[in-house]
């Protein structure tokens, strides 16, 4: 809970935005739960355990679809202007992104079913371990992009923002590893591919971990920084507090 959800003059009027500001948390940890759990099925090789990571991303679609109900009802009864309207908007951006992240966390879990259901030789560990040092990083990402959300902290805002661009590094240097693997070992370059696809996903994560902590910039400030790269984010703040 922060100061503008905490500080309306009208009292149930701030007991709705505080109630879609705790479903912002829940989704998050619902989100992170998948991907943390995707991960964890491809490293024990449990085809069930990534079964039940797909299934539970119903869990995030429902509360998806509660919170457009809830923005909407909310829009309509109130009618809210300025800030009210900003952090309104900012919630739906946020839960947007949080979807997303589900989605991914469901593909990744998919990567486990395609490398050890049926008789199909599975990949060699050595091929998953940029996945899973990768998971680990982008989820405390989103973890802290909401934390930033959740305390009107521009400093870890920018932060998350930062680290995007350590993730685009990891990536590149996780394509050179994986080229470096098959030239050794040709026969798998197959699963190379689909560790790859694995990548991207994470690598997206990342990028909704950055679309959110530059959506606390805008509900901060006021400024739309979703196009501008880290410096004119910078740039913006700076001159913001002039």
């Amino acid at each position: 809970m922060n100061e503008m959800t905490d500080g309306h003059i009208v009292s149930s009027y701030n007991k709705d935005l505080n109630h879609l500001h705790q479903l912002v948390i829940e989704i998050k940890d619902l989100a992170c739960k998948q991907v943390r759990e995707a991960i964890q099925s491809l490293e024990d090789e449990d085809v069930v355990a990534a079964q039940h990571v797909i299934v539970s991303d119903r869990e995030i679609d429902a509360l998806d679809i509660r919170a457009d109900e809830e923005i909407l009802r909310l829009i309509a009864k109130r009618q809210p202007m300025a800030r009210d309207l900003r952090e309104i908007m900012t919630i739906a951006k946020i839960v947007g992104d949080l979807e997303r992240i589900g989605d991914q966390a469901r593909r990744l879990a998919r990567l486990t079913i395609r490398f050890y259901e049926g008789d199909a030789p599975p990949p060699n560990h050595q091929l998953l371990q940029d996945l899973i040092r990768m998971a680990a990083f982008v989820n405390d990402m989103v973890g802290d992009a909401v934390m930033a959300f959740d305390e009107l902290d521009l400093d870890r805002a920018l932060d998350v923002i930062r680290r995007d661009g350590v993730v685009s590094d990891d990536f590149r240097s996780a394509l050179r590893r994986l080229s470096t693997f098959i030239m050794e070992d040709a026969r798998s370059v197959g699963h190379m591919v689909d560790v790859v696809l694995g990548l991207r996903g994470l690598e997206r994560i990342g990028g909704h971990a950055k679309n959110i902590s530059r959506y606390v910039v805008f509900l901060v400030k006021g400024k739309d920084v979703r196009h501008k790269d880290l410096e004119a984010v910078e740039a913006e703040i700076a001159a913001s507090l002039r």
